[in-house]
């Protein structure tokens, strides 16, 4: 199924889809792709920013759910892939300071041992909405990145005022002056990160019809599981209500 132009409904038709991909994402990891130790789960995180809790929820928009992958304590065994760095058009990698890499953070921790492991996040308008909003989305990204949290974002919304080279440029700018930027007739991004010591970005970018294609999510520095989008993508859109579907899949204007 090809991307729909969501810039054409209104932020709460996006949301509705957004609950709805989430899930279909969570119910795919939990069913087999993830090892046996590790388990996806949607949460909205709402309080102050914790060691193990990062929310990217802005005040006066619609809060974001994202998708945390956790482990329960063991090493990861039996991974799918991972040998071979993801095969994605763009790809940059920057070492830590080491001062940032020696920063010390009083961390509490469960007894459980259900610690974080990554954050995959699905781009909202509200993130984009504000100098604000995109300032702190791109700060806790960031700061995701140095706790050795690994990241997929995924953004089907056209840079803007905000983030006029694209939000992988946004985040990727925090780590190196030279980012990739992206072509300017696929302006939609898919972007992984590798948070270890040396930080990693595999970039896929795309555009509005084109099919989205599997990304990588971390489970360490060096492994990951293919996260299956377009598959997700095609199951969230089918609840998508007929009201807005139509305005989605009406030819563009001329």
């Amino acid at each position: 199924m090809p991307i729909h132009d969501w810039t054409r409904v209104s932020a709460g038709a996006w949301h509705d889809f957004h609950l709805a991909w989430i899930a279909e994402i969570r119910n795919a990891l939990n069913d087999g792709l993830l090892p046996p130790d590790y388990y996806a789960q949607a949460e909205q995180i709402a309080g102050p920013l914790g060691p193990d809790v990062l929310t990217f929820q802005e005040p006066d928009v619609l809060p974001n759910v994202i998708l945390t992958v956790h482990t329960t304590g063991s090493e990861p065994g039996g991974i799918a892939a991972a040998s071979v760095p993801p095969r994605m058009r763009l790809t940059a990698e920057a070492e830590m300071n080491d001062y940032v890499l020696k920063r010390r953070t009083l961390v509490i921790r469960h007894s459980s041992g259900d610690r974080i492991i990554a954050l995959l996040e699905l781009v909202s308008p509200g993130n984009k909405s504000a100098r604000h909003a995109m300032r702190s989305f791109v700060e806790k990204a960031v700061e995701s990145l140095y706790r050795g949290y690994h990241l997929l974002i995924i953004d089907l919304f056209p840079p803007g005022p905000r983030d006029p080279k694209g939000i992988h440029v946004a985040i990727w700018g925090e780590f190196s002056d030279d980012p990739a930027s992206l072509p300017p007739d696929e302006p939609l991004t898919l972007a992984a990160y590798s948070a270890g010591p040396i930080k990693r970005a595999y970039v896929e970018p795309t555009a509005v019809g084109r099919e989205m294609i599997d990304m990588p999510l971390f489970l360490t520095p060096e492994t990951y599981v293919n996260v299956p989008l377009e598959s997700t993508y095609r199951a969230g859109y089918r609840g998508v209500p007929r009201r807005w579907r139509e305005v989605l899949e009406a030819p563009p204007a001329p």
